[in-house]
């Protein structure tokens, strides 16, 4: 089992509440400002096609593959998490499909994160009126970067994962404003059914203007007011 470094950076994060609402999960500030989640604000983009799918096969069985996806992530990304906190028996609970599918990613993981900044931190931007909580940042192949674990059933295609792209970018300019160090790299870890892992590395600066654009086309959907200028 590899031990991974965690920096004595210094750095502290701000601690955020969180409440699901009839509009999404919102995240509030020690200021008291409430901010709508990453994850809520894209989940716009391809709604029309996800109401579609869900219409085609019917709200039940909609609703429980939805609830298989979420249980089977949050399996994943607790083995992440605690595999790189060192945590020896991290996978003692673990159910043997969840486990199978993080060996696969395990092999990533060794090879390429280390020096750890944070894992499952909260961040959130003034700028973008926006919260989430970051899987880790770390360094990736040696560059600090913000990583991102996904699961799948099938291989994706960049373009059916903008969204993930965007997310990770949101999460890099977040980081930004809250310590003014700058994150370049962001880094897509998708386990997959039946195949090897895929790993996505961007410039998180190519896809912030994106996320802007969706951050204001929610804001005209959901808020009454929406500066960002």
């Amino acid at each position: 089992m590899k031990t991974f470094n965690h920096v004595d950076h210094g750095i502290v994060l701000p601690k955020l509440t969180r409440k699901t609402t009839d509009s999404g999960r919102k995240y509030f500030t020690e200021d008291g400002d409430a901010y709508p989640s990453v994850t809520t604000v894209l989940s716009i983009i391809g709604k029309k096609e996800l109401m579609e799918w869900r219409k085609r096969v019917g709200e039940e069985v909609a609703n429980k593959i939805a609830r298989q996806a979420s249980s089977r992530g949050t399996s994943i990304h607790k083995l992440c998490e605690d595999y790189i906190d060192n945590v020896e028996d991290f996978s003692v609970k673990a159910q043997p499909a969840n486990l199978f599918m993080f060996n696969t990613m395990k092999s990533v993981i060794d090879k390429s994160i280390d020096n750890v900044y944070f894992q499952e931190a909260f961040l959130y931007s003034d700028h973008l009126r926006t919260a989430g909580q970051v899987d880790c940042i770390a360094e990736f192949d040696g560059e600090l970067s913000v990583i991102d674990f996904k699961t799948s059933k099938r291989v994706k295609t960049e373009d059916k994962i903008q969204s993930y792209f965007m997310q990770v970018a949101f999460y890099a300019a977040a980081f930004y404003e809250r310590t003014e160090i700058p994150i370049k790299q962001g880094v897509i870890l998708i386990g997959v059914d039946d195949s090897e892992p895929q790993v996505f590395k961007i410039n998180v600066y190519d896809y912030l203007k994106e996320f802007l654009k969706t951050r204001r086309r929610y804001g005209y959907m959901y808020e009454k007011e929406m500066d960002l200028s």
